[in-house]
């Protein structure tokens, strides 16, 4: 005699993924630029290979201990004893689990009213009933700083247990951890300002009666050693949120110019009432931008200037008539040595950033773009226990691939570039041509160490023909001298010239 199953609740609904938009606008995934997940803009640099090797090298094993080190790390990070916090795979199991604990067939509340949709869905699993007065309910969320709305509210008195979600809280500057000392939970999670998001870590800090009565009701090691390894990383290097804050406000006024006048925002998103949100979502999707609709306005997560451009790029072009964003290559390079990501236009206005740490090779690449008039942001991580060969080598290849995509058949494009830089008493002569094949003559007399191999990765992966040659007393000036000869050649070769291919074969 078979069962019945229960019926089914209605899921968390998550947007379309990059595929998927992929499918139905016809755009390059990689062109996608996520508007809608309220996490920074790249991964933090403590998220390398090398935070997870011990883990990898233990992984068939369970951690007895249940991460001891990383709830160590927290509770000393909030000066709360060990046995305050619980781990899980994120806030939203936490959220699951403070229903289930608390409001099993009862009442839950929201503080706002309207808040973080995981709330309700938490209370559906916990057979619980929403109610309006947060007076009347068994279990109270308050979303603090608030999502979808950013705001800040204030912590209610209420009779039933209190739990304050803090999700943001790195980018409000204020928190309410002394609630704990009343019986409050604070959950918070590694996903936003950690930008650990794929990890799935979250905890909970409360007093040690409510903490163990939250444990004994989880999954065993709900979180993985390898998700542990890395918040246990980002807690030695946490995260510096003041550029984002400060983007955060740049991206608000910009908006504010469009007639998008967002509210006053604490968090890494800014929200815009409006009365239909969705329709604005569907005219950006083409241009690769995915925002989030809500019911009663739009939510845009504040990324960096590059991808902030992007967006007010589209918005201007759809709502005030202006030009249409100019095309970002973007392109990404991960191996078990280094992690690195690029942002680039070949014809820009000689916006540059590159950080590898790396400092010397930074700036030599950057001497490099700039003098080639491009806008180029190339960042990533390596494994500096090995030295600055792996770096470097594949920020110049990561570069070089990027250019090559970037370029695509090459029509257009005058094809060759030659430049001479003095440097004091060194002195770079560069010829470039984008042939289309990879070969890279060098004489650089005194090579700092890298040079010489950073222009031949660059040759074969951006697919050029170039022809180095610098000298001088002064390695460093040497080098520089032939970044930017490189950059100038590689800003002829780059000029508009007509709508041929340079080539008599047709193709380069």
């Amino acid at each position: 005699m078979s069962r019945s199953l229960p019926p089914a609740l209605a899921a968390y609904q998550w947007p379309p993924s990059n595929a998927a938009i992929a499918a139905r606008t016809g755009l390059d995934a990689r062109a996608i630029i996520r508007f809608d997940g309220n996490v920074p803009p790249a991964p933090p640099a403590s998220a390398r290979p090398a935070a997870i090797a011990r883990a990898l090298a233990d992984v068939n094993e369970y951690d007895r201990g249940r991460y001891e080190p990383l709830r160590a790390a927290i509770a000393a990070r909030h000066d709360v004893a060990m046995d305050q916090v619980v781990l899980g795979a994120g806030s939203d199991e936490l959220i699951v689990l403070c229903a289930r604990v608390f409001a099993e067939n009862g009442t839950v509340a929201t503080v706002p009213a309207v808040s973080y949709s995981m709330y309700r869905y938490a209370a559906l699993m916990a057979g619980a009933t929403m109610v309006d007065d947060p007076r009347d309910a068994d279990l109270v969320f308050v979303c603090r700083p608030n999502n979808p709305t950013g705001e800040l509210p204030d912590v209610p008195v209420v009779r039933g247990q209190l739990v304050i979600d803090e999700a943001y809280a790195d980018y409000a500057g204020v928190d309410a951890l002394d609630r704990v000392g009343d019986g409050a939970v604070v959950l918070r999670t590694f996903s936003k300002a950690f930008g650990l998001a794929g990890a799935r870590v979250g905890y909970a800090v409360a007093d040690a009666e409510r903490c163990a009565v939250l444990t004994s009701r989880q999954a065993p090691l709900s979180v993985s050693s390898l998700s542990a390894a890395l918040a246990l990383a980002g807690l030695a290097s946490p995260p510096d949120v003041s550029a984002q804050i400060a983007e955060r406000a740049r991206l608000a006024d910009a908006l504010a110019a469009l007639g998008l006048v967002a509210t006053p925002s604490y968090t890494n998103f800014l929200y815009v009432p409006m009365e239909d949100p969705a329709a604005l979502v569907e005219r950006l999707l083409p241009y690769g931008v995915v925002l989030r609709a809500f019911a009663g306005g739009l939510r845009i997560s504040v990324r960096d200037e590059v991808d902030d451009d992007v967006l007010l790029g589209a918005l201007s072009h759809e709502l005030a008539d202006g030009e249409a964003p100019v095309a970002v290559t973007r392109h990404r390079r991960a191996t078990a040595e280094t992690r690195l990501s690029v942002r680039l236009r070949p014809w820009g206005q000689g916006r540059v950033l590159v950080s590898t740490g790396e400092g010397f090779y930074d700036h030599m690449l950057q001497q490099l773009a700039f003098h080639g008039g491009m806008d180029l942001r190339l960042e990533g991580v390596g494994d500096p226990e090995t030295g600055e060969h792996h770096v470097v080598e594949d920020m110049m290849r990561t570069f070089g691939e990027a250019l090559d995509e970037a370029l695509g058949d090459r029509r257009g494009l005058a094809r060759y570039g030659e430049a001479r830089v003095p440097m004091d008493e060194a002195l770079a002569h560069a010829v470039v041509d984008l042939s289309g094949r990879a070969t890279a003559t060098l004489a650089i007399d005194p090579d700092p160490g890298m040079a010489a191999h950073a222009f031949e990765s660059l040759a074969q992966t951006a697919r050029i023909t170039l022809h180095v040659t610098a000298s001088g007393r002064n390695a460093h000036h040497v080098a520089e001298a032939a970044f930017k000869a490189v950059g100038r050649a590689l800003a002829q070769a780059l000029a508009r010239d007509g709508a041929m291919i340079r080539s008599t074969k047709g193709s380069l």
